[in-house]
This record gives structure tokens, sequence and C-alpha cells, in this order.
């Protein structure tokens, strides 16, 4: 087991005398940490009858004990080697009933305690829900009879939840799920001395990869990995477990529409030691429900040989789903570019199917201009089919005749025009229980959902009917400015009858019924509380601003309780944004986000600060814009400075914000960001990094949107790479990692450099490295501490700062 540590580096004044020396938990001001630790709000799952809500409740976050519960750390998975589980989850710890049309709620009886669920699934009917239960020794399946409101626990072998966890209702009593094979006294022992070096080769074949954590790295972990990836699928009916198939490294396992076949991805060897599971060889096939082989659908090959670029892929089959339309059809793609996009051709793209039971030849359906993504069933006649490009960020759907064979265009938009984005269909359940794309009004229109409604006024969520012959949309219900709701599930969709979800600055999140056609007054079906008192008077807005080259930029400002700026003055400031890419400045420009929502604090938020008397920019726009023909990245230094001074203006300029005691914070790109900043600009007083990426050179095959390599452009690695100019960053910077960082490309090597880079430079700089802590944090010792550590350095450095001139760059 390894100790419980947490080093935090560089002396300063405050935080004690010796650079080394490590320090034991703080706690922030009680505001702080009562916020981090308030019981988030429950989250709700509703019956598409609209009869019955599942009230779901979790707390805050786990402590750093149960985060230093051995795990292994193999194939890109973390897994818990005590009970055939993934390590790290976030568990439900309580539910409630709640019938909505009574009002009335009841709680689960029958609960196993402490209660660790997760996985909820309805029965087809919807009257019954499962749930897996993680103990500590073992994942055990409970189901929830909505009747009696009673749990009772139906497995009698202990579950397998490594590779997929998920639950399928073979029908209203009986549930697929895996369990483990042999038990966790059988894995196999660790080697005390290794039997050779492990040897890796290459041949001369290109295998370009992003760089994964927690990769196979020796043939020790290549047998734990068999022995926790392998589980046995069995069928539950009413309490009776009976093997479907052999034993087998499953990752997916689905039933066709007319439940009478399951088609399956078996993982085979050899394992890579550069790729994730999920890039392993794998065998695609249709089995009938006892788990003999129907048809073989792929032998596909381990996905190192992907080439490079987001829009390539493999020359091999993909996709493989049912179609929900059909009893038992399968569809997939195959590219006809050999997977390279920048062929010139017509097509990318051809998606064929096959139906039961599975002899004869496959159908082409049709062909996609650019790369395919998914299709989106619905009745006889229609399908919407999904295709784009992320590096273009383009993203087209087109309408699928079923009976004539052929795609049309309904629209083309850029990923990033949120204005354009007519949102989702509203889908229905067909006779097989699949949902299907709703179609009204003789067929000739759809109901789109769309959950953000971005505007020029922030978001406004909407419901409207989209016109398929024109792809016009006529909105047939609005979010109320003043507050955000957003349309959780359509329960009727030919009377209208919705499940909303309402929230403003100052109303907590609660449900209501709403009924469009019959317009009655909507029904509040929940009330929960404001978890956030220590935020009641603090004042949030949206605010609009240019910079130097003329696009439009927002923030969330957010100023603390009984603020006067006649009587209080200019504040410290804390900047705390992340960097994105566009094509174009008017996309950039779009507002985004809405100022009416209710604030909720999460671990990682920056309004823990405004209760310590900051003004703090969050969500501060920092678009990175192609500009006359070139990539976005290629300006991305320029472009940094240019929202930064924007920002700081516009505060400047409203009198609330002191742009002398200005800092600037991120997390993963973010933190990149602020490296970024503090290294090309004199701007700020101080920079809080978190969990960051400083040497591109470290992700050689690109890295967030730039799919050009290492070796295409070693300038552009260069230039935006902080590391790089170490020598530059003379403002004080806190550099704060998990000690487990499991994210491609922000491995924790890039903190412990640039700290030492720093430190031999003799800047100023704290190194906080979070013992167990992966990209995202969740110890709630480690998160009270991480927020005491920034409060701490901006007071130092911020709050009681001299004059900017002496941080200058």
């Amino acid at each position: 087991m390894k100790k419980l540590y947490l080093f935090t580096l560089l002396a300063l004044p405050s935080f004690g005398a010796f650079a080394q020396n490590a320090v034991t938990y703080k706690l922030p001001p009680k505001d702080m940490a009562d916020m981090l630790l308030a019981k988030p709000i429950p989250a709700v799952s509703a019956d598409s009858k609209g009869e019955w809500i599942l009230l779901s409740e979790r707390n805050s976050y786990p402590s750093v004990e149960e985060l230093a519960r051995p795990e292994l750390r193999i194939a890109g998975l973390r897994i818990n080697p005590a009970n055939f589980s993934l390590s790290r989850q976030t568990f439900i710890n309580n539910f409630t009933l709640k019938n909505i049309r009574t009002g009335q709620s009841y709680p689960v009886t029958g609960l196993p305690s402490p209660l660790f669920a997760g996985n909820v699934r309805w029965n087809p009917a919807e009257n019954k829900i499962a749930f897996t239960q993680t103990g500590a020794k073992a994942v055990d399946l409970y189901v929830i009879d909505v009747a009696t409101k009673r749990a009772v626990k139906i497995n009698k072998k202990q579950l397998n939840t490594v590779l997929n966890p998920n639950l399928v209702w073979a029908d209203n009593s009986s549930l697929l799920y895996r369990v483990a094979v042999q038990p966790v006294t059988m894995a196999p022992p660790e080697p005390k001395v290794p039997t050779g070096p492990t040897v890796q080769q290459s041949l001369g074949k290109k295998a370009p990869s992003a760089t994964y954590e927690d990769l196979i790295k020796t043939p020790y972990d290549e047998q734990l990995f068999a022995f926790y990836g392998t589980s046995q699928l069995v069928e539950n009916h009413n309490g009776i477990e009976t093997a479907v198939g052999k034993p087998a490294i499953n990752t997916t396992i689905t039933l066709s529409p007319d439940k009478k076949y399951m088609m399956t991805r078996t993982l085979r060897k050899p394992f890579s030691y550069l790729v994730t599971a999920n890039g392993f060889p794998s065998t695609v096939k249709i089995t009938d429900l006892k788990g003999n082989t129907v048809k073989v659908l792929a032998e596909l090959p381990s996905s190192e040989g992907t080439p490079s670029g987001y829009d390539n892929t493999q020359n091999v089959d993909r996709a493989f789903d049912w179609r929900d339309d059909e009893p038992a059809t399968i569809t997939w793609a195959h590219p006809l570019d050999s997977g390279r996009i920048r062929k010139k051709m017509d097509y990318h793209d051809a998606v064929y199917a096959l139906s039961a039971p599975f002899s004869g030849q496959p159908i082409e359906l049709f062909k996609t201009q650019y790369r395919y993504r998914n299709t989106q069933w619905g009745n006889a006649d229609l399908a919407l089919v999904t295709e784009g490009l992320r590096s273009k960020q383009l993203e087209k759907v087109d309408r699928y005749s079923t009976t004539a064979n052929k795609l049309e265009k309904l629209y083309e938009r850029n990923n990033n025009d949120q204005y354009g984005d007519p949102g989702d269909p509203v889908t229905v359940k067909n006779k097989f229980g699949r949902d299907v794309i709703y179609v009204s009004d003789n067929g000739t229109k759809l109901l789109m959902n769309n959950r953000t409604g971005a505007s020029k006024n922030g978001d406004l969520p909407f419901l409207a009917k989209f016109d398929l012959s024109n792809a016009k949309e006529e909105i047939v219900w609005r979010c109320q400015e003043g507050y955000y709701e957003t349309v959780v599930d359509v329960l009727d969709p030919a009377k209208l009858v919705l499940l909303t979800r309402r929230e403003s600055q100052t109303d907590v999140p609660n449900y209501y019924i709403k009924n469009l056609v019959l317009r009655m007054a909507d029904r509040k079906i929940t009330d929960f509380q404001n978890p956030y008192p220590q935020l009641v008077g603090v004042s949030k807005q949206k605010i609009k601003y240019k910079r130097a080259d003329g696009v439009d930029l927002t923030g969330d400002l957010y100023l603390p309780k009984g603020y006067n700026k006649d009587k209080d003055g200019p504040l410290p400031v804390l900047i705390w944004a992340y960097p994105r890419e566009f094509n174009s400045a008017s996309d950039a420009a779009q507002v985004r986000g809405s100022q009416s929502k209710f604030t909720v604090i999460g671990g990682g938020s920056p309004v823990f600060y405004v209760t310590q008397g900051y003004a703090i920019l969050d969500n501060a726009e920092m678009p990175i814009v192609a500009k006359e023909g070139k990539k976005p990245n290629d300006t991305f230094v320029e472009q940094l400075s240019l929202n930064a001074e924007a920002a700081i203006n516009k505060l400047a300029e409203m009198g609330v914000g002191d742009r002398n005691r200005v800092a600037v914070g991120g997390h993963s790109y973010g933190s990149f960001m602020t490296a970024n900043l503090l290294a090309h600009t004199n701007l700020f007083k101080a920079g809080i990094a978190e969990s960051g990426a400083y040497n591109r050179t470290l992700t050689p095959f690109g890295f967030q949107n730039e799919e050009r390599t290492y070796w295409e452009d070693p300038k552009l690695y260069y230039d935006m790479s902080p590391f790089s100019f170490a020598d530059k960053i003379k403002t004080p910077i806190l550099l704060i990692h998990g000690e487990a960082d499991d994210n491609p490309g922000t491995f924790p090597i890039n903190s412990e450099r640039l700290f030492a880079a720093l430190k031999g430079l003799g800047g100023t700089v704290r190194f906080v490295y979070l013992p167990y802590e992966a990209h995202g944090y969740r110890g709630k010792e480690n998160l009270l501490h991480k927020i005491w550590e920034t409060n701490e350095w901006l007071n130092t450095y911020v709050k009681n700062a001299k004059p900017i001139e002496t941080a200058s760059n």
C-alpha cells in the first residue's frame, strides 16, 4: 500500500520555512469548506408515463482513505482488485420514490447499508428498477419493485463490471449481466523475480498513438487484465441465473430489438502496450440467446494502426449497431477512402445492413460525403443520419428514406455554431420498446428538444416543430428570460406534456410538469432547498466585451455579497478560463451559457473565492480563431493575450476590478493557457495551474484539437509550450497536479519538470502534488486543502500584492 503523502514545494513566507517539507492537510475558511461539503441536489429519473420519479442522492466527495485503497492501473483502466469493478466511481447513497400524481414520497426499503449504488435501469414496463451495489468484496444486483417500494438482491454470483457495467432487461422479469468466473483470491501472483526483460518492437509499420496513461507494460499486466476482464454472461429470470455462452473478455453485449439475438464484441490477444483496452484486437459477432455463434461480423485488428488525424480511421468495418425500427437488422460503416479523409472522393463512407437470419449478403444502405457518425431510426420511411468532419468542425444531418434508400440533406452547420443548432428529435417507444423518432403532422414534422437554446440573450432552451420539407423550425415553447428551464423528458409528445427542470440565480433547480396544450399552471413535483446559503446576496451577471481585433467575448462575473463599487472600490480579480478553437470569428462571438442558472459549486469551481472578497470572472471566453487561411493555433499566444487584455480592461472600465491585482487560472488546457499567459504577458499578479501539460513535445501526435504532428510543425510545438519560455515566467505560479493523473497528455511529469525549471531559474513557484488523485480531483481532504492553497496564494500575491511593476516579465 502506498503511503499517504502530499508534497508542497518551494518555501514562501506564509507557507513555512522549508521548501521540501510535507504539510498536514489544511482547511480553508468555513464558508468555503461548507460549500464544498454541501450535499448535492438529487438526480431525478422519471418513467415515461409520468407517474413515478426516482430520486437518487449522493454524498459530496469520498475521503482520501477511500481513494487510497488498492487499485490496478492496466489497459487504460483503473480496477479495484478486491471486487471485479472499477475504482474511483461515484455512487448513489439513497433512493426515494415519488408519485408524480399524488406528490407523495416513499423511502425504498431493503436497501443495503451503506448504499453504494450505480447503473440504474428501469425495466420495459417501468414497474421495476435494477441497480448494482458495489461492496468492499463484491458487486451485487438489486431490483426495486415500484409497487412495494422494496429492493431485493437477486444475484447468486458476484458481478464483474470491469469492462462494462451495463445491465440489460431481456424482458420485464429477466436481466442479462456479467459475473466473475473465479474468486479474486485466484488472481495471478506477481512474480518475485522477472523471467526476463519486457520487450517491444516495431518492424516498419506506422502506429501513431495518443499518449495514454495506465497501459499494459509487462507480461504480468497482461495476465491481470485477462483475469479481471474475463466474465460469464448470465440471464437472471426470477432469481435463477443461467449461463449464456462461455466466459470471455466481452466489452459490448446488445440485444436485437426482437430480443432473439445478441451482438457481442470480444477482446483477444495480443494485448497492446500502446493503446487502451478499447483498441485491442476483437471479434464482433451475432449469437443466439444461448450464446451460440450465428454470424461472425468482423475480426478487428488492434487500433495501433489507425492513421493520425482526427477524421482518419482504420480501413475496417466500424460502428456496428442494431436498427431500432426492424426486428433484427445489424448495420455498420466501412471507409471508401481506405480510412484517409484527405483522399479526394465524392463519398468517404458506406453503410451496410444485414438482417436475420444473417445468412445472406449485406446490402448497401447509403454513402456519406463526410465521415459517418450514427443513425437515429424512426418510422418505415424516416431515419436521420449524422456525418461530419472534426478537422473542419462540420456536422451534417441527412434524412434517409428507408424505402427509397437515399440520403437528402436536412441541414449542415459548424459544430461551434450554437445559434444554428436545431436540437435533438424527441423519441417514443416503438413496438420493440426501442426509442425511435417521433413524427407529427401526418409525417411532415419532428419535435425537436434543444436543451441549450443558445441565443444572443444567453441560453434559452426551447421545444420546436421541425418541418422536414424545408428544415424550418416553429418554436412551440421557449424558456422565459430570467430563468433557465430545460425539457428533461417529453412525457406525451402528442399532448405536449413535459417534465422540465427550472432554475434561476436565486431559485434552486426543481422539477415541474408542464402541459402546453391545456395551458395548465405548471405543477412543481420536487422541493429541493438551497445547499449554498453562503452565496445568498452574491451577484452574478454575464458581461459582454470586445477584444482589440473586434471579436465579441463574454464571461460570468460574480461579485461579493454587499459589494458597492462606489463605496468599496475595485476588487482583486480571479479570471478562470478554458481556451477553445474556432474556424470563424462569428461562431467564437456567440453568447454561451446563461446568467440565470443557479450556481452549483463543484470542487473545481473558482466561485469559492467570491466569499473572500474577490471578483470572479468564470467561463471567461478565450477563443482561438482561424485567421487569414491559417489554423487557429498558428496565432495561439497572440490571441490568448488579446482575450486576457479585453477581460481585464472590461472589469476595470466597470469599476469592479483592479487591473493591478488580477490572477488567472484554469484546469487542464486552462492551466496550459495560464502558464502561457504568464510566460508571454505581464498582465497578472499570480497564476493557478491545475493538472496541465506544459511541454507539447510530450504529445507529439497532436493535442486538444491540433492534429498536426510534432514532426510536421516542430516550431508550433515549441512556441505553444510554456516550458520553452520558463525563463520568462516571473509571475508567481501555483502548480497543482494529481499524482495519479489518468488523462492522455497531462502526465504529472509536466508539472514536475516545469517546477524544476522555474526553481532552477529562480522563479516564484509552489507545487502541490495531491495523493491518489486522477485528472479530476475527488478526495475531500485533497479538495479542501487545494482550496486552502489557492486562497493563500491569492491572498499573498493578489489581494495584498505590491504594485504590478515588481512582478513584470
